[in-house]
Protein backbone atom coordinates (compact mmCIF):
# COMPACT_ATOMS: atom_id res chain seq x y z
CA UNK A 1 0.00 0.00 0.00
CA UNK A 2 1.59 3.26 -1.28
CA UNK A 3 1.23 6.34 1.50
CA UNK A 4 -0.74 9.26 1.47
CA UNK A 5 2.81 11.56 1.35
CA UNK A 6 3.96 9.88 -1.70
CA UNK A 7 1.20 9.73 -3.28
CA UNK A 8 1.05 13.25 -3.38
CA UNK A 9 4.40 13.52 -3.91
CA UNK A 10 4.37 11.86 -6.98
CA UNK A 11 0.77 13.27 -8.14
CA UNK A 12 1.38 17.11 -7.21
CA UNK A 13 4.71 17.80 -6.05
CA UNK A 14 6.51 16.17 -9.05
CA UNK A 15 4.77 17.95 -11.78
CA UNK A 16 4.61 21.17 -10.00
CA UNK A 17 8.40 20.95 -9.18
CA UNK A 18 8.97 20.61 -12.68
CA UNK A 19 7.16 23.46 -13.56
CA UNK A 20 9.20 25.69 -11.29
CA UNK A 21 12.63 24.37 -11.45
CA UNK A 22 12.72 24.01 -15.28
CA UNK A 23 13.04 20.39 -15.43
CA UNK A 24 12.19 18.34 -18.56
CA UNK A 25 12.52 14.75 -16.54
CA UNK A 26 10.72 13.56 -14.19
CA UNK A 27 13.49 11.42 -12.33
CA UNK A 28 15.47 14.95 -12.05
CA UNK A 29 13.35 16.44 -9.88
CA UNK A 30 14.25 16.33 -6.25
CA UNK A 31 13.22 14.11 -3.78
CA UNK A 32 13.26 13.52 0.13
CA UNK A 33 16.32 10.73 0.30
CA UNK A 34 15.73 10.20 3.92
CA UNK A 35 15.54 11.10 7.28
CA UNK A 36 17.71 10.90 10.51
CA UNK A 37 15.64 10.68 13.68
CA UNK A 38 18.32 11.43 16.51
CA UNK A 39 17.88 11.67 20.74
CA UNK A 40 20.35 12.78 22.68
CA UNK A 41 19.81 10.70 26.38
CA UNK A 42 23.11 11.29 27.58
CA UNK A 43 23.96 9.37 31.06
CA UNK A 44 20.93 8.18 32.97
CA UNK A 45 20.08 4.81 34.60
CA UNK A 46 19.38 1.87 32.48
CA UNK A 47 15.84 1.75 32.90
CA UNK A 48 14.89 5.69 31.96
CA UNK A 49 17.23 4.42 28.55
CA UNK A 50 15.65 1.87 28.06
CA UNK A 51 12.41 3.88 28.08
CA UNK A 52 13.32 6.69 25.96
CA UNK A 53 14.72 4.22 23.40
CA UNK A 54 11.49 2.52 23.35
CA UNK A 55 9.94 5.96 22.81
CA UNK A 56 12.13 6.69 19.94
CA UNK A 57 10.95 2.85 18.21
CA UNK A 58 7.37 3.98 19.04
CA UNK A 59 7.61 7.00 16.88
CA UNK A 60 9.77 6.04 14.35
CA UNK A 61 8.30 2.59 13.44
CA UNK A 62 11.59 1.11 13.84
CA UNK A 63 14.02 -0.33 15.97
CA UNK A 64 16.89 2.67 16.69
CA UNK A 65 20.57 2.13 17.03
CA UNK A 66 22.28 2.76 20.28
CA UNK A 67 25.14 5.38 19.71
CA UNK A 68 27.94 5.57 22.12
CA UNK A 69 30.10 7.74 22.97
CA UNK A 70 33.43 8.47 21.23
CA UNK A 71 36.13 10.12 23.42
CA UNK A 72 35.98 9.96 27.71
CA UNK A 73 35.19 13.17 29.21
CA UNK A 74 35.88 13.85 32.99
CA UNK A 75 34.11 16.76 33.39
CA UNK A 76 31.14 14.64 32.51
CA UNK A 77 31.19 11.60 33.99
CA UNK A 78 31.29 10.38 30.53
CA UNK A 79 33.76 7.18 29.25
CA UNK A 80 34.41 5.64 25.54
CA UNK A 81 31.78 3.39 24.74
CA UNK A 82 29.25 4.19 27.50
CA UNK A 83 25.58 4.32 25.97
CA UNK A 84 24.56 8.14 25.23
CA UNK A 85 21.96 8.11 22.65
CA UNK A 86 19.61 6.52 19.79
CA UNK A 87 19.16 7.58 16.25
CA UNK A 88 16.80 5.71 13.32
CA UNK A 89 17.21 6.30 10.32
CA UNK A 90 14.09 6.21 7.94
CA UNK A 91 13.71 4.97 4.29
CA UNK A 92 10.60 4.16 2.31
CA UNK A 93 7.61 3.85 3.28
CA UNK A 94 8.42 4.46 6.86
CA UNK A 95 9.53 7.71 6.16
CA UNK A 96 6.83 8.59 4.47
CA UNK A 97 4.59 7.69 7.35
CA UNK A 98 6.71 9.24 9.69
CA UNK A 99 6.88 12.66 7.37
CA UNK A 100 2.87 12.41 6.97
CA UNK A 101 2.24 11.81 10.98
CA UNK A 102 4.62 14.59 11.68
CA UNK A 103 3.19 17.25 9.43
CA UNK A 104 -0.09 16.49 10.06
CA UNK A 105 -0.48 14.73 13.83
CA UNK A 106 2.69 15.97 15.83
CA UNK A 107 3.85 19.73 14.43
CA UNK A 108 -0.06 20.73 14.92
CA UNK A 109 0.43 20.47 18.35
CA UNK A 110 2.82 22.40 19.67
CA UNK A 111 2.23 25.06 21.88
CA UNK A 112 2.01 28.39 20.39
CA UNK A 113 3.47 27.04 16.63
CA UNK A 114 4.34 29.60 14.35
CA UNK A 115 5.52 27.66 11.48
CA UNK A 116 9.24 26.17 11.03
CA UNK A 117 11.76 27.93 10.17
CA UNK A 118 12.92 28.43 6.75
CA UNK A 119 16.89 29.01 7.32
CA UNK A 120 17.66 25.81 8.93
CA UNK A 121 19.18 24.17 5.58
CA UNK A 122 22.29 23.22 5.81
CA UNK A 123 23.60 24.43 2.12
CA UNK A 124 23.52 21.38 0.55
CA UNK A 125 19.53 20.44 0.64
CA UNK A 126 18.91 18.77 3.96
CA UNK A 127 16.72 20.36 6.79
CA UNK A 128 17.05 19.43 10.26
CA UNK A 129 14.92 20.76 13.19
CA UNK A 130 14.45 19.92 16.91
CA UNK A 131 11.89 19.09 18.67
CA UNK A 132 11.52 19.94 22.47
CA UNK A 133 9.19 17.11 23.80
CA UNK A 134 8.12 13.77 22.22
CA UNK A 135 4.78 13.99 23.95
CA UNK A 136 3.43 15.88 20.73
CA UNK A 137 3.61 12.51 18.64
CA UNK A 138 0.57 10.71 19.33
CA UNK A 139 2.21 7.56 20.33
CA UNK A 140 4.01 8.62 23.62
CA UNK A 141 1.45 8.76 26.49
CA UNK A 142 2.99 11.54 28.60
CA UNK A 143 2.06 10.23 31.94
CA UNK A 144 4.03 6.75 31.24
CA UNK A 145 6.49 8.61 29.03
CA UNK A 146 10.25 9.20 31.29
CA UNK A 147 10.34 13.07 31.25
CA UNK A 148 10.57 15.75 28.88
CA UNK A 149 13.44 14.90 26.47
CA UNK A 150 13.13 16.03 22.68
CA UNK A 151 15.17 14.78 19.38
CA UNK A 152 16.57 16.15 16.11
CA UNK A 153 15.36 15.44 12.96
CA UNK A 154 17.06 16.11 9.45
CA UNK A 155 15.12 15.49 6.33
CA UNK A 156 17.94 14.63 3.65
CA UNK A 157 16.69 15.48 -0.20
CA UNK A 158 18.65 14.43 -3.15
CA UNK A 159 19.19 17.97 -4.36
CA UNK A 160 22.18 20.20 -3.27
CA UNK A 161 20.34 23.25 -3.80
CA UNK A 162 18.91 24.96 -0.80
CA UNK A 163 15.97 26.69 -3.11
CA UNK A 164 14.78 23.46 -4.77
CA UNK A 165 15.21 21.71 -1.36
CA UNK A 166 12.81 24.37 0.44
CA UNK A 167 10.10 24.15 -2.64
CA UNK A 168 9.97 20.49 -2.36
CA UNK A 169 9.26 20.08 1.67
CA UNK A 170 6.70 23.76 1.23
CA UNK A 171 5.01 21.52 -1.45
CA UNK A 172 4.68 18.33 0.45
CA UNK A 173 3.10 20.29 3.13
CA UNK A 174 6.15 21.55 6.00
CA UNK A 175 4.59 24.46 7.54
CA UNK A 176 7.55 27.08 7.00
CA UNK A 177 7.22 30.35 8.90
CA UNK A 178 6.25 33.40 6.43
CA UNK A 179 9.15 35.52 5.80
Amino acid sequence: MISRLREKYRADVVPALMKELGLTNRLSAPKVAKVVVNMGIGIVEKNVFEKRVNDLAAITGQKPIVTLAKKSISNFKLRAGMTIGAKATLRGDRMYEFLDRLIGAALPRIRDFRGLSPHSFDGRGSYSLGIREIEIFPEIDPNTSGGAHGLDITVVTTTTNDHAARRLLALIGMPFAGK
